[in-house]
């Protein structure tokens, strides 16, 4: 494992961990500890077993780099959401945001595809792959905001639904960009 997972992996778990905060207040301090350091054990469980299929290594990173981009996601939601308070426009543009910073984890991090050579066609399919995946992404949104529970405060399943709708989104991501946008 290159010195440079370890670091984006703790990285990853890092941002993780300031998430935690919304959810556990001030008991998620442990979250710092404990996320980084499951990062870069599940990151390394992933390269021994990549032996077997490569695929496994870049899922582990593109899973890391998605949880970082999420983070950013509902980081910009929350801040937008401040001043433009309509939570769907404001969703596809914090997905956008995210999607940012999603693309260059993937290209450089994930499916370790550094040429600039082709970025424009590359950056055009991996923004239609978003394209659908924010429309999934928007739509699960919208699909588990609607099931909010009695149980969890509103802003608290609003973040939770944030979280869900990415998983839900991730899929269809994960197969368009390893298939159709970084193929090697």
């Amino acid at each position: 494992m290159k010195k440079i997972d370890v670091i984006l992996s703790a990285i990853c778990g890092l941002a993780v961990s300031w998430l935690a905060i919304d959810f556990f207040g001030s008991k998620a301090w442990i979250a710092f500890i404990i996320f980084p350091i499951l990062s870069i054990f599940c990151l390394w469980i992933l390269y021994l077993l990549r032996q077997k299929a490569l695929f496994i290594y870049q899922a582990g990173k593109f899973v890391l780099a998605g949880a970082f981009a999420d983070v950013v996601d509902i980081k910009a939601f929350q801040l937008i959401f401040l001043f433009l308070p309509f939570s769907l426009p404001v969703k596809a543009i914090s997905f956008i945001i995210g999607t940012f910073v999603k693309y260059f984890s993937d290209k450089h991090w994930s499916f370790e595809k550094p040429e600039p050579k082709g970025m424009h066609k590359e950056m055009i399919k991996f923004f239609i792959i978003a394209l659908g995946g924010m429309a999934i992404n928007v739509a699960s949104f919208y699909f588990y905001g609607k099931l909010n529970p009695v149980i969890l405060p509103a802003k608290l399943w609003q973040e939770f639904s944030i979280i869900l709708a990415a998983i839900t989104a991730g899929l269809w991501n994960f197969i368009g960009y390893k298939f159709f946008v970084f193929k090697k």
